[in-house]
Protein backbone atom coordinates (compact mmCIF):
# COMPACT_ATOMS: atom_id res chain seq x y z
CA UNK A 1 0.00 0.00 0.00
CA UNK A 2 1.51 3.33 -1.04
CA UNK A 3 1.87 6.04 1.53
CA UNK A 4 0.13 9.36 1.03
CA UNK A 5 2.22 12.03 -0.64
CA UNK A 6 3.72 14.59 1.71
CA UNK A 7 1.85 17.89 1.62
CA UNK A 8 3.51 20.50 -0.57
CA UNK A 9 5.26 23.21 1.42
CA UNK A 10 3.97 26.74 0.82
CA UNK A 11 6.38 29.14 -0.93
CA UNK A 12 8.76 30.99 1.33
CA UNK A 13 7.97 34.67 1.83
CA UNK A 14 10.05 37.29 0.07
CA UNK A 15 12.16 38.72 2.89
CA UNK A 16 12.45 42.49 2.69
CA UNK A 17 15.01 44.78 4.23
CA UNK A 18 13.86 48.39 4.51
CA UNK A 19 16.77 50.79 4.02
CA UNK A 20 15.99 53.96 5.90
CA UNK A 21 13.09 55.07 8.08
CA UNK A 22 11.57 57.72 5.82
CA UNK A 23 7.93 58.61 6.31
CA UNK A 24 6.91 56.79 3.10
CA UNK A 25 8.53 53.61 4.48
CA UNK A 26 5.69 53.37 7.02
CA UNK A 27 3.23 52.92 4.16
CA UNK A 28 5.32 50.16 2.57
CA UNK A 29 5.92 48.39 5.88
CA UNK A 30 2.15 48.23 6.35
CA UNK A 31 1.75 46.96 2.77
CA UNK A 32 4.23 44.15 3.42
CA UNK A 33 2.37 43.15 6.57
CA UNK A 34 -0.92 43.15 4.65
CA UNK A 35 0.31 40.67 2.04
CA UNK A 36 1.93 38.23 4.49
CA UNK A 37 2.91 35.44 4.01
CA UNK A 38 3.83 36.55 0.47
CA UNK A 39 6.18 39.16 1.93
CA UNK A 40 7.93 39.62 5.24
CA UNK A 41 9.63 42.62 6.80
CA UNK A 42 12.78 40.81 7.89
CA UNK A 43 15.02 43.77 8.74
CA UNK A 44 15.17 47.55 9.14
CA UNK A 45 18.29 49.66 8.69
CA UNK A 46 18.96 53.19 9.80
CA UNK A 47 22.10 55.18 10.49
CA UNK A 48 20.77 55.19 14.06
CA UNK A 49 19.98 51.93 15.82
CA UNK A 50 17.54 53.79 18.09
CA UNK A 51 15.68 55.12 15.08
CA UNK A 52 15.39 51.60 13.63
CA UNK A 53 14.01 50.31 16.93
CA UNK A 54 11.48 53.13 17.12
CA UNK A 55 10.38 52.51 13.52
CA UNK A 56 9.84 48.80 14.21
CA UNK A 57 7.82 49.52 17.34
CA UNK A 58 5.71 52.31 15.83
CA UNK A 59 4.80 50.22 12.78
CA UNK A 60 3.90 47.00 14.55
CA UNK A 61 6.69 44.92 13.05
CA UNK A 62 7.24 41.41 14.42
CA UNK A 63 9.54 40.96 17.40
CA UNK A 64 11.97 38.99 15.26
CA UNK A 65 12.58 41.84 12.81
CA UNK A 66 16.34 42.44 12.70
CA UNK A 67 17.52 45.98 13.38
CA UNK A 68 20.69 47.25 11.70
CA UNK A 69 22.52 50.42 12.64
CA UNK A 70 23.96 50.93 9.14
CA UNK A 71 22.88 50.44 5.55
CA UNK A 72 25.96 48.35 4.85
CA UNK A 73 24.98 45.90 7.60
CA UNK A 74 21.59 45.45 5.95
CA UNK A 75 23.20 44.60 2.61
CA UNK A 76 25.43 42.05 4.31
CA UNK A 77 22.44 40.33 5.93
CA UNK A 78 22.28 36.90 4.22
CA UNK A 79 18.61 36.40 5.06
CA UNK A 80 17.37 39.33 2.97
CA UNK A 81 16.01 38.71 -0.54
CA UNK A 82 14.97 42.25 -1.46
CA UNK A 83 15.69 45.82 -0.51
CA UNK A 84 13.05 48.53 -0.35
CA UNK A 85 14.96 51.79 -0.73
CA UNK A 86 13.20 55.07 0.22
CA UNK A 87 16.34 57.18 0.79
CA UNK A 88 16.72 60.70 -0.67
CA UNK A 89 17.26 60.60 -4.43
CA UNK A 90 20.87 61.78 -4.15
CA UNK A 91 21.68 58.51 -2.33
CA UNK A 92 19.96 56.16 -4.77
CA UNK A 93 22.90 55.60 -7.11
CA UNK A 94 25.26 54.54 -4.32
CA UNK A 95 22.93 52.28 -2.37
CA UNK A 96 20.83 50.88 -5.21
CA UNK A 97 23.91 49.72 -7.11
CA UNK A 98 25.38 48.33 -3.87
CA UNK A 99 22.18 46.40 -3.17
CA UNK A 100 22.10 44.93 -6.67
CA UNK A 101 25.80 44.00 -6.49
CA UNK A 102 25.01 41.92 -3.40
CA UNK A 103 22.24 40.09 -5.21
CA UNK A 104 19.33 41.88 -3.54
CA UNK A 105 16.20 42.53 -5.60
CA UNK A 106 15.36 46.21 -5.67
CA UNK A 107 12.11 48.07 -4.98
CA UNK A 108 13.20 51.68 -5.45
CA UNK A 109 11.30 54.82 -4.51
CA UNK A 110 10.67 57.46 -7.13
CA UNK A 111 12.19 59.57 -8.47
CA UNK A 112 14.60 56.74 -9.10
CA UNK A 113 17.66 58.87 -9.88
CA UNK A 114 18.86 62.41 -10.36
CA UNK A 115 19.35 61.79 -14.09
CA UNK A 116 19.01 59.08 -16.72
CA UNK A 117 22.74 58.32 -16.63
CA UNK A 118 22.52 57.46 -12.92
CA UNK A 119 19.44 55.31 -13.54
CA UNK A 120 21.27 53.50 -16.33
CA UNK A 121 24.00 52.59 -13.85
CA UNK A 122 21.42 51.27 -11.37
CA UNK A 123 19.69 49.20 -14.03
CA UNK A 124 23.01 47.87 -15.35
CA UNK A 125 23.88 46.69 -11.83
CA UNK A 126 20.51 44.93 -11.58
CA UNK A 127 20.99 43.26 -14.96
CA UNK A 128 24.51 42.14 -14.08
CA UNK A 129 23.28 40.48 -10.89
CA UNK A 130 20.05 39.16 -12.47
CA UNK A 131 17.87 40.80 -9.81
CA UNK A 132 14.36 42.16 -10.20
CA UNK A 133 13.87 45.93 -10.39
CA UNK A 134 10.69 47.94 -9.87
CA UNK A 135 10.04 51.56 -8.99
CA UNK A 136 7.38 52.58 -6.45
CA UNK A 137 4.81 54.26 -8.67
CA UNK A 138 1.97 52.76 -6.67
CA UNK A 139 -1.03 53.81 -8.75
CA UNK A 140 0.25 51.60 -11.57
CA UNK A 141 -0.80 48.59 -9.48
CA UNK A 142 -4.28 49.80 -8.62
CA UNK A 143 -6.86 47.49 -10.24
CA UNK A 144 -8.47 50.61 -11.68
CA UNK A 145 -5.38 51.15 -13.81
CA UNK A 146 -5.80 47.75 -15.48
CA UNK A 147 -9.49 48.45 -16.11
CA UNK A 148 -8.69 51.83 -17.66
CA UNK A 149 -6.04 50.17 -19.84
CA UNK A 150 -8.72 47.90 -21.30
CA UNK A 151 -10.85 50.92 -22.18
CA UNK A 152 -7.98 52.94 -23.64
CA UNK A 153 -7.15 49.96 -25.86
CA UNK A 154 -10.79 49.72 -27.05
CA UNK A 155 -11.12 51.64 -30.29
CA UNK A 156 -14.91 51.82 -30.06
CA UNK A 157 -14.81 53.34 -26.55
CA UNK A 158 -11.84 55.75 -26.63
CA UNK A 159 -10.41 55.53 -30.14
CA UNK A 160 -6.99 56.97 -30.87
CA UNK A 161 -5.49 58.90 -27.95
CA UNK A 162 -4.81 62.49 -29.06
CA UNK A 163 -4.63 64.60 -25.88
CA UNK A 164 -3.48 63.81 -22.34
CA UNK A 165 -3.48 66.19 -19.38
CA UNK A 166 -2.23 65.53 -15.86
CA UNK A 167 -2.07 67.73 -12.76
CA UNK A 168 -0.60 66.71 -9.41
CA UNK A 169 -0.28 69.23 -6.61
CA UNK A 170 -0.59 69.78 -2.88
CA UNK A 171 -0.41 72.86 -0.70
CA UNK A 172 2.76 72.45 1.37
CA UNK A 173 2.99 74.16 4.73
CA UNK A 174 5.84 76.42 5.77
CA UNK A 175 7.66 73.65 7.61
CA UNK A 176 7.71 71.55 4.43
CA UNK A 177 8.90 74.47 2.33
CA UNK A 178 11.76 75.14 4.74
CA UNK A 179 12.80 71.69 5.91
CA UNK A 180 11.52 68.80 3.79
CA UNK A 181 14.15 66.80 1.89
CA UNK A 182 12.18 67.41 -1.32
CA UNK A 183 13.20 71.07 -1.34
CA UNK A 184 16.88 70.50 -0.47
CA UNK A 185 19.32 70.73 -3.43
CA UNK A 186 21.73 68.21 -1.90
CA UNK A 187 19.02 65.60 -1.24
CA UNK A 188 16.26 65.84 -3.87
CA UNK A 189 17.47 68.44 -6.32
CA UNK A 190 14.56 68.07 -8.76
CA UNK A 191 11.99 69.21 -6.20
CA UNK A 192 8.38 69.11 -7.40
CA UNK A 193 9.38 67.80 -10.84
CA UNK A 194 10.97 64.69 -9.38
CA UNK A 195 8.52 64.14 -6.55
CA UNK A 196 5.12 64.66 -8.20
CA UNK A 197 5.99 65.60 -11.78
CA UNK A 198 7.20 62.00 -12.02
CA UNK A 199 3.58 60.86 -11.57
CA UNK A 200 2.30 63.27 -14.21
CA UNK A 201 4.85 62.11 -16.76
CA UNK A 202 4.21 58.44 -15.96
CA UNK A 203 0.47 59.02 -16.43
CA UNK A 204 1.07 60.58 -19.83
CA UNK A 205 3.37 57.78 -20.96
CA UNK A 206 0.90 55.18 -19.65
CA UNK A 207 -1.88 56.74 -21.72
CA UNK A 208 0.13 56.53 -24.96
CA UNK A 209 1.41 53.01 -24.25
CA UNK A 210 4.89 54.34 -23.36
CA UNK A 211 5.63 55.89 -26.74
CA UNK A 212 8.23 58.59 -26.09
CA UNK A 213 7.40 62.10 -27.32
CA UNK A 214 9.50 63.75 -30.01
CA UNK A 215 10.14 66.86 -27.96
CA UNK A 216 9.13 68.71 -24.80
CA UNK A 217 8.80 72.39 -23.97
CA UNK A 218 8.67 73.46 -20.33
CA UNK A 219 6.12 76.10 -19.41
CA UNK A 220 7.48 79.52 -18.67
CA UNK A 221 7.86 80.92 -15.16
CA UNK A 222 8.58 77.79 -13.12
CA UNK A 223 8.66 78.55 -9.40
CA UNK A 224 11.88 77.87 -7.49
CA UNK A 225 12.96 78.39 -3.90
CA UNK A 226 16.03 80.41 -2.95
CA UNK A 227 18.22 77.33 -3.38
CA UNK A 228 16.98 76.90 -6.95
CA UNK A 229 14.84 73.82 -6.29
CA UNK A 230 11.59 73.60 -8.25
CA UNK A 231 8.39 74.22 -6.27
CA UNK A 232 6.07 74.30 -9.31
CA UNK A 233 6.51 73.66 -13.02
CA UNK A 234 4.89 72.16 -16.07
CA UNK A 235 5.53 71.23 -19.68
CA UNK A 236 3.95 70.27 -22.97
CA UNK A 237 4.95 67.09 -24.81
CA UNK A 238 4.64 66.58 -28.56
CA UNK A 239 4.63 63.46 -30.76
CA UNK A 240 5.36 63.05 -34.46
CA UNK A 241 1.76 62.06 -35.20
CA UNK A 242 0.28 65.16 -33.58
CA UNK A 243 -0.52 63.85 -30.10
CA UNK A 244 -0.10 66.48 -27.39
CA UNK A 245 0.15 66.20 -23.61
CA UNK A 246 0.49 68.78 -20.87
CA UNK A 247 1.21 68.51 -17.17
CA UNK A 248 1.59 70.74 -14.14
CA UNK A 249 3.00 69.85 -10.73
CA UNK A 250 3.17 72.07 -7.69
CA UNK A 251 3.88 72.17 -3.96
CA UNK A 252 1.92 75.45 -3.79
CA UNK A 253 -1.67 74.69 -4.83
CA UNK A 254 -4.58 72.65 -3.52
CA UNK A 255 -4.47 68.85 -3.43
CA UNK A 256 -5.14 67.68 -7.00
CA UNK A 257 -4.44 64.31 -8.65
CA UNK A 258 -6.03 64.51 -12.11
CA UNK A 259 -5.54 62.63 -15.35
CA UNK A 260 -7.59 63.17 -18.49
CA UNK A 261 -7.12 61.03 -21.59
CA UNK A 262 -8.93 62.27 -24.71
CA UNK A 263 -9.34 60.04 -27.74
CA UNK A 264 -11.14 60.37 -31.04
CA UNK A 265 -14.18 58.53 -29.64
CA UNK A 266 -14.05 59.01 -25.88
CA UNK A 267 -12.50 60.54 -22.77
CA UNK A 268 -11.39 59.11 -19.43
CA UNK A 269 -11.32 61.31 -16.33
CA UNK A 270 -9.63 60.42 -13.02
CA UNK A 271 -9.52 62.85 -10.10
CA UNK A 272 -7.72 60.76 -7.45
CA UNK A 273 -5.02 59.09 -9.54
CA UNK A 274 -2.19 58.86 -7.01
CA UNK A 275 -4.10 58.18 -3.81
CA UNK A 276 -7.71 57.00 -4.12
CA UNK A 277 -10.34 58.80 -2.06
CA UNK A 278 -10.89 55.41 -0.43
CA UNK A 279 -7.98 52.97 -0.51
CA UNK A 280 -10.18 50.03 -1.51
CA UNK A 281 -12.49 51.81 -3.94
CA UNK A 282 -11.23 53.69 -7.00
CA UNK A 283 -13.59 55.71 -9.26
CA UNK A 284 -13.24 57.08 -12.76
CA UNK A 285 -15.59 58.30 -15.48
CA UNK A 286 -15.84 57.70 -19.21
CA UNK A 287 -17.45 59.85 -21.90
CA UNK A 288 -17.82 57.79 -25.08
CA UNK A 289 -19.28 58.87 -28.41
CA UNK A 290 -20.85 61.87 -26.71
CA UNK A 291 -22.71 64.79 -28.18
CA UNK A 292 -25.32 67.31 -27.04
CA UNK A 293 -29.05 67.11 -27.61
CA UNK A 294 -30.84 69.07 -30.30
CA UNK A 295 -31.26 72.16 -28.14
CA UNK A 296 -27.73 71.91 -26.76
CA UNK A 297 -29.02 71.77 -23.18
CA UNK A 298 -27.38 68.53 -22.05
CA UNK A 299 -24.95 65.79 -22.98
CA UNK A 300 -26.11 62.64 -24.75
CA UNK A 301 -25.28 60.14 -23.41
CA UNK A 302 -24.22 61.17 -19.91
CA UNK A 303 -20.76 60.05 -18.73
CA UNK A 304 -20.60 56.55 -17.28
CA UNK A 305 -19.21 56.29 -13.77
CA UNK A 306 -17.08 53.29 -12.81
CA UNK A 307 -15.86 52.15 -9.40
CA UNK A 308 -13.21 49.45 -9.06
CA UNK A 309 -13.11 47.77 -5.65
CA UNK A 310 -10.10 45.99 -4.18
CA UNK A 311 -9.41 43.76 -1.20
CA UNK A 312 -5.97 45.33 -0.75
CA UNK A 313 -4.69 48.91 -1.19
CA UNK A 314 -2.59 49.68 -4.26
CA UNK A 315 0.73 49.71 -2.39
CA UNK A 316 0.05 46.16 -1.15
CA UNK A 317 -0.80 45.08 -4.70
CA UNK A 318 2.51 46.60 -5.79
CA UNK A 319 4.40 44.53 -3.21
CA UNK A 320 2.55 41.41 -4.37
CA UNK A 321 3.41 42.11 -8.00
CA UNK A 322 7.07 42.66 -7.11
CA UNK A 323 7.22 39.44 -5.10
CA UNK A 324 5.90 37.32 -7.97
CA UNK A 325 9.01 37.56 -10.22
CA UNK A 326 11.31 37.60 -7.17
CA UNK A 327 9.94 34.23 -6.09
CA UNK A 328 10.25 32.90 -9.63
CA UNK A 329 13.91 33.95 -9.76
CA UNK A 330 14.75 32.70 -6.28
CA UNK A 331 12.77 29.45 -6.23
CA UNK A 332 12.54 28.41 -9.88
CA UNK A 333 15.63 29.88 -11.55
CA UNK A 334 13.55 32.32 -13.59
CA UNK A 335 14.69 35.57 -15.18
CA UNK A 336 13.92 39.12 -14.04
CA UNK A 337 11.04 40.84 -15.83
CA UNK A 338 12.44 43.72 -17.84
CA UNK A 339 9.26 45.69 -18.48
CA UNK A 340 9.56 47.64 -15.24
CA UNK A 341 13.07 48.75 -16.15
CA UNK A 342 11.85 49.99 -19.52
CA UNK A 343 8.90 51.92 -18.08
CA UNK A 344 11.10 53.55 -15.42
CA UNK A 345 13.79 54.40 -17.95
CA UNK A 346 11.32 56.14 -20.26
CA UNK A 347 9.86 58.12 -17.37
CA UNK A 348 13.33 59.27 -16.29
CA UNK A 349 14.23 60.25 -19.86
CA UNK A 350 11.22 62.58 -20.10
CA UNK A 351 11.85 64.00 -16.61
CA UNK A 352 15.40 64.79 -17.72
CA UNK A 353 14.17 66.46 -20.92
CA UNK A 354 11.74 68.67 -18.99
CA UNK A 355 14.48 69.65 -16.54
CA UNK A 356 16.81 70.49 -19.45
CA UNK A 357 14.11 72.64 -21.03
CA UNK A 358 13.61 74.54 -17.75
CA UNK A 359 17.37 75.03 -17.36
CA UNK A 360 17.59 76.32 -20.96
CA UNK A 361 14.93 78.99 -20.57
CA UNK A 362 12.01 76.77 -21.57
CA UNK A 363 13.37 76.00 -25.03
CA UNK A 364 12.24 72.91 -26.96
CA UNK A 365 14.28 69.80 -26.11
CA UNK A 366 14.35 66.69 -28.26
CA UNK A 367 13.67 63.47 -26.37
CA UNK A 368 16.40 60.92 -27.04
CA UNK A 369 15.84 57.31 -25.96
Amino acid sequence: MSSAAAPEEPPRPVRFGIMGCASIARKLARAMLLVAPTAEVAAIASRSGDKARLFAADNGLPAGTRLHGSYEALLEDPDIDSIYLPLPTSLHLKWATAAAARGKHLLLEKPTALCAADLDSILAACEASRVQFMDCTMWMHNLRTAKMRQLVADQSTIGDVRIVNSIVSFRADEDFLQNDIRIKPDLDAMGALGDIGWYCIRAILWAVDYELPKNVIAHRHPVKNQAGVLLACGASLYWEDGKVATFHCSFLTNLTMDMTVVGTNGTIHVTDLLIPYNEKSSPFSVDSNTDVNELATEWVPHPSKHVVTMDLPQEALMVQEFCRPVRNIRDAGGKPEGKWMTITQKTQIVVDAVKTSIDNGCESVDVVS
